[in-house]
């Protein structure tokens, strides 16, 4: 289980003063993939115009390079601007597999200062059942003291 403090600590101080939102993501994802081992896949989608997602920072295996709004957990996450907790990715209509090992994820929209998606934050386990209401807070705080103070 990640140590939450701990890392919203380091990524506050890795990341003061940078405003490059893929540099942002680059850094969240480093230390977020290395400080849970539940993590198996963790990166961005970032919107890359509307109702279309394109592969930004990530760490794991290939992860798929362009994600309709319309398709997968990503796009229903960036469709709806409501975090997505799935404990079995095989039970999820339309799912998309881009990785066979996938059991469970957790996907959250981005937003900036504006309130507009600018992306998703994707964390996928092998294990089924791998993510729980603390991850959905603990990450969501990450994500809006990172990126809402962006304009971008």
């Amino acid at each position: 289980m990640a140590d939450y403090a701990t890392l919203a600590k380091s990524i506050a101080s890795l990341t003061e003063g940078e405003t490059d939102t893929v540099a942002l993501m680059a850094t969240i994802v480093c230390e977020l993939h290395h400080g849970d081992d539940r993590f198996d896949w963790t990166g961005f989608y970032r919107v890359a115009e509307p109702g279309l997602l394109k592969i930004g920072p990530y760490q794991g295996g290939h992860g798929c390079l362009v994600i309709p709004f319309e398709r997968g957990v990503c796009g229903v996450a960036a469709r709806t601007g409501e975090i997505q907790l799935v404990a079995d990715v095989d039970s999820f209509p339309g799912h998309i597999a881009c990785a066979s090992s996938t059991r469970s994820e957790i996907v959250l929209p981005v937003r900036n200062a504006a309130g507009e998606i600018i992306a998703v934050l994707d964390i996928d386990s092998d294990l089924p059942g791998a993510f729980t209401d603390e991850d959905t807070q603990a990450l969501d705080a990450i994500l809006t003291a990172t990126f809402a103070r962006q304009g971008s």
